[in-house]
């Protein structure tokens, strides 16, 4: 009997510090909402130069390394689609194929996966070494809400950009894909261009554009909360960093099979 106690109780504090952890979290989205899109209406301004500074580092600074992954990307998909498709005469719907998977999916979830290495673990660090260093107790001293004044900026230029910068994958990725069909297939431009037309509805951008706003608030989300509550020095700043990136990564991962199945069900 003792032993089956301490196995629930040790399979039981898991759960509750989960649920903790969510808890919190939601706390802290509901008030970063509030922050965002109702106390402005009530005399607190937004921070307009910080949301364009970060918006700065999460989007143009990310345009080379998304462009060039995204670049890969396509060629890849051209590359192996071809191949399957080439014993049917059929290279042609390469262009059907990568346009289409990569507005709906790898476009928007890729891009995700790269900002959240990028912003979401830089997003983690900054508040979690402004919290070790007492920086947020400071700024309440000073009258400035942690959520107003940090993670509002943050948050809005990761829902600025991170559709932003999706969009430029997609036609990255679209542009390799072509540059292999013109080049390997010796498929024309015209030909190329026109399956694309064919093979992407309006559905898809949405389909995309609606994915990246949400991998945008999951990655901003945890990246604050993760920084929020660091514990220690810089070990437990290192340690929120590394977990910023895998449940980002993993919620964004978790998300998009949502969505693609509900997309699907619906659309």
């Amino acid at each position: 009997m003792e032993a089956i106690n301490r196995f629930l109780a040790h399979l039981g504090r898991p759960i509750v510090h989960f649920l903790i952890h969510l808890y919190r979290l939601g706390a802290m989205v509901n008030g970063t909402l509030r922050w965002t899109f109702v106390e402005p209406f009530r005399g607190k301004p937004l921070r307009y130069r910080a949301i364009v500074a970060q918006s700065v580092r999460f989007g143009w600074d990310s345009v080379l390394i998304v462009s060039v992954i995204s670049f890969s990307i396509g060629l890849i998909l051209a590359m192996q689609a071809a191949d399957q498709l080439k014993p049917f005469g059929a290279e042609i719907y390469v262009a059907n194929l990568v346009s289409v998977s990569l507005t709906r999916e790898l476009g928007p979830m890729m891009t995700a996966i790269i900002i959240a290495g990028r912003g979401g673990s830089a997003i983690a660090a900054e508040i979690g070494t402004m919290k070790v260093a007492e920086e947020l107790d400071a700024l309440q001293t000073m009258g400035l809400n942690p959520l107003g004044f940090l993670v509002v900026p943050r948050f809005l230029a990761m829902l600025i950009m991170l559709p932003a910068l999706s969009l430029i994958a997609d036609v990255v990725g679209i542009f390799g894909a072509y540059l292999f069909s013109l080049s390997a297939l010796q498929i024309n431009s015209v030909r190329f261009l026109d399956q694309v037309a064919n093979a992407l509805v309006l559905k898809d951008v949405i389909t995309g554009f609606i994915k990246a706003i949400v991998f945008a608030g999951i990655i901003a989300s945890i990246g604050c909360y993760q920084g929020f509550i660091v514990k220690g020095g810089a070990e437990g700043v290192g340690k929120s960093t590394t977990n910023s990136v895998v449940i980002s990564i993993f919620l964004i991962i978790a998300a998009d099979v949502i969505f693609t199945a509900l997309f699907y069900s619906t659309l």
